[in-house]
């Protein structure tokens, strides 16, 4: 019985150890307009894709949301709810053509899908509403968070180690820091033009 009892007590202890995971939360300044943070690839660790498909509606001649941030492999439905046709289209990822899609035309109420498989930062149009814009930035883990309207940001459930968190900005060029979590762990950026 008391052996029961020391391996019941050693499983939990396991699984309490393997469960610790921390946050990385911090403030962004010195640029308005949102951003993405994340936790860049970590070597030797693969993230299955969410089976969870976020939606892009189009309403009111505009992509909502406007910046959607998704781990690699995620599948993105685009939604069409206003009453005209709408077009999505990215011409290219990163400045490389060959990455372009092409989603075509379809009228209300139907959606069309596509997987983001490899990290990027595509810039969503559309060719019939050409002031349409948005953005959907696939990272490589699924560690990551938009940052909100005052600048603050938060991941949970980051695994405690050593990392490199990056930031994202429709403007401006990426920049990154490392960090060591352990538990509550504080990063800031100050990213400038």
């Amino acid at each position: 019985m008391k052996r029961n009892v020391l391996v019941l007590i050693a499983v939990v202890i396991g699984f309490s150890l393997a469960a610790i995971a921390g946050t990385i939360s911090g403030q962004v300044s010195g640029v308005a307009g949102q951003s993405v943070v994340y936790v860049d690839a970590i070597p030797g660790k693969t993230f299955p894709p969410p089976t969870e498909q976020p939606v892009i509606d189009q309403k009111g001649l505009a992509f909502h949301p406007h910046v959607m941030a998704v781990q690699a492999g995620t599948t993105v439905a685009f939604l069409n709810s206003d009453s005209v046709a709408h077009n999505v289209f990215w011409a290219s990822v990163g400045g490389n053509k060959k990455l372009g899609h092409n989603l075509g035309t379809w009228p209300q109420g139907q959606t069309k899908s596509y997987t983001f498989a490899k990290e990027c930062a595509a810039v969503l149009l559309c060719k019939v509403h050409p002031e349409m814009e948005a953005y959907v930035v696939a990272v490589p883990t699924p560690y990551f968070t938009s940052v909100k309207a005052d600048g603050s940001f938060h991941i949970g459930d980051v695994p405690d180690g050593s990392y490199t968190v990056k930031i994202w900005h429709p403007k401006l060029k990426a920049a990154e820091k490392p960090a060591t979590v352990a538990g509550a762990t504080e990063v800031d950026f100050e990213i400038a033009k």
